[in-house]
């Protein structure tokens, strides 16, 4: 065995001679031969997380061991070479995740609102997986028998390395399957970034491809909103458009390309200033672990709006979605859904569900969707036969039982008295609210609404986007004053790694002034 399938990579595999088999852990069926000239290797081996695959020689092999730290540094250097690998590893994952190689299998129903969470988990984080069908599927059947589970414990999760979950945590699937590791609590970075969003990830692409020591946290997944985003038609350079998911996945790989460590699921929940020194900050993590960084970067985006219904949170997760993906999107094909809102997101939204479910009914509290939505999704819409546009409509009521949504009943000021849908499932896209409610006990000024204030303290003598705290510095959708759009937040992020950089050079000249210790009790 070259590789084996849940245990950590030492590296990407350059074969000289002999042959390598690669094949799927779970039923050994062939995916490719390797042989000389070739190389093993895919997404994990960028990194050293555990393998998805297994590989077994069939002849003696020689081969030459490329570490994940070495492979980045390849890439860089030798920009046509490193194009090739880059894309061969992507390729790759993609066909794993396309057909259902490799990674975790989850056991329990589609429409099971923690199937619904985990498997949007590991989609949003780019990690194959299998599900399967307690009722259908006979191989899941076997598992439940063979481990004494009780209807009440599905999901179970079985993992590449064999362990079996039930009903996990997020944070315990990413430790079953590699996806987190330990954090170097000794080590000092010259930035850490609280968000993988598309500020954070712009953020840690441009300082690591200038040389700085990053690293980025994010509690869910890389991506922020725009991952979750079904379709982008206005971003430049992508005039065919492209998802959010690819969008964010491209960047996230591109970090991993120039060196920046990622650390997912993970939360910060305090910044301190550092015990051992009086120029850097300790970020402390939900999981007991620290983070020593000579600076911080806030991009920790929004928050998803809720919808003022007494009853939402008993549907939320099964029936109400924030986001409409492919896993969605297989639940609700055929029928009737309601989504709510007016603006971009909710415009891409409920194109991209008119082509699963039989209707689409597009509630908004204005007069109209020309205010807030771009003029090629209002075309786009009113060409949709199966998309209706209710202005100035409310939900008032949702209706179940035992958290099956039935019934979903709104209100409308065009016509009189209320609507009453057989609607089993409802999207929600109104909008969002700053991620900052973790920033209370660390010092940093927001506005009455929650926002970071970095704006106008430009003119206090401070470098663009830094906080009222010195090396603390805010970008994206948290920052008061910012422009809500994807291109805008990865503007952004690139901008302030030049400020990151002025911050870095100030502290190391006042490091070289101050006099030493020695020198000041007059033994130097």
């Amino acid at each position: 065995m070259v590789l084996r399938a849940g245990e950590n990579v030492e590296g990407l595999l350059v074969i000289l001679s002999g042959r390598v088999r690669i094949a799927a852990h779970r039923n050994n069926d062939e995916i490719v031969v390797h042989g000389p000239g070739a190389f093993l290797g895919e997404l994990a081996h960028l990194s050293g997380r555990p393998s998805l695959v297994d590989g077994l020689a069939l002849d003696d092999i020689e081969a030459i061991l490329i570490p994940p730290a070495r492979l980045r540094d390849v890439m860089v250097a030798e920009a046509d070479i490193g194009e090739r690998i880059m894309r061969a590893l992507i390729l790759r994952r993609v066909r794993l995740i396309e057909q259902q190689v490799g990674g975790p299998v989850i056991v329990g129903r589609a429409d099971n609102r923690d199937v619904l969470r985990l498997e949007g988990f590991l989609a949003r984080n780019g990690h194959p997986h299998q599900r399967l069908d307690p009722d259908e599927d006979s191989c899941a059947k076997t598992l439940i028998e063979r481990f004494h589970v009780s209807p009440a414990e599905l999901p179970i999760v079985v993992c590449t390395n064999g362990e079996m979950l039930r009903n996990p945590s997020e944070n315990a699937l990413a430790r079953c399957i590699g996806l987190t590791h330990a954090v170097d609590a000794t080590k000092l970075y010259d930035t850490a970034i609280v968000g993988a969003g598309p500020a954070g990830l712009a953020a840690a692409v441009y300082a690591a491809s200038e040389g700085l020591s990053v690293i980025v946290i994010d509690c869910r997944a890389f991506g922020g909103q725009a991952g979750a985003s079904a379709r982008i038609e206005n971003y430049l350079g992508f005039p065919t458009g492209i998802s959010g998911l690819a969008l964010m996945a491209r960047a996230f790989n591109q970090a991993q390309k120039f060196g920046a460590e990622i650390v997912i699921p993970e939360e910060v929940h305090q910044i301190d200033a550092d015990d051992g020194d009086a120029k850097a900050f300790g970020l402390r993590l939900r999981s007991g672990q620290s983070i020593r960084t000579r600076s911080v970067v806030i991009a920790s985006g929004a928050e998803y709006r809720r919808l003022d219904v007494p009853n939402l949170a008993e549907y939320e997760g099964a029936h109400v979605h924030y986001w409409a993906s492919p896993l969605e999107a297989r639940l609700c094909t055929g029928q009737e859904v309601v989504l709510v809102g007016a603006g971009n997101s909710a415009g891409q939204g409920a194109v991209y569900l008119s082509g699963f479910a039989s209707k689409v009914w597009l509630l908004c509290r204005g007069k109209s969707l020309d205010a807030t939505m771009s003029r090629y999704l209002c075309d786009r819409i009113a060409a949709q036969p199966n998309i209706e546009v209710l202005p100035q409509t409310e939900v008032s009521t949702l209706e179940g039982c035992d958290g099956a949504l039935e019934h979903v009943t709104w209100v409308s000021a065009n016509r009189p008295g209320p609507v009453r849908r057989d609607v089993r499932h409802v999207f929600l896209f109104i909008g969002a609210t700053p991620n900052s409610g973790w920033l209370e006990r660390c010092g940093v000024a927001r506005d009455t609404k929650g926002f970071v204030l970095a704006e106008a303290l430009a003119a206090e003598n401070r470098y663009p986007f830094e906080t009222n705290r010195r090396g603390v510095f805010s970008v994206g959708d948290v920052r008061a004053g910012s422009v809500k759009r994807v291109a805008a937040a990865v503007g952004e992020g690139s901008q302030v790694v030049s400020a990151l950089h002025a911050w870095l050079a100030d502290i190391r000249a006042a490091s070289e002034t101050e006099p030493s210790a020695a020198g000041q009790d007059g033994h130097g």
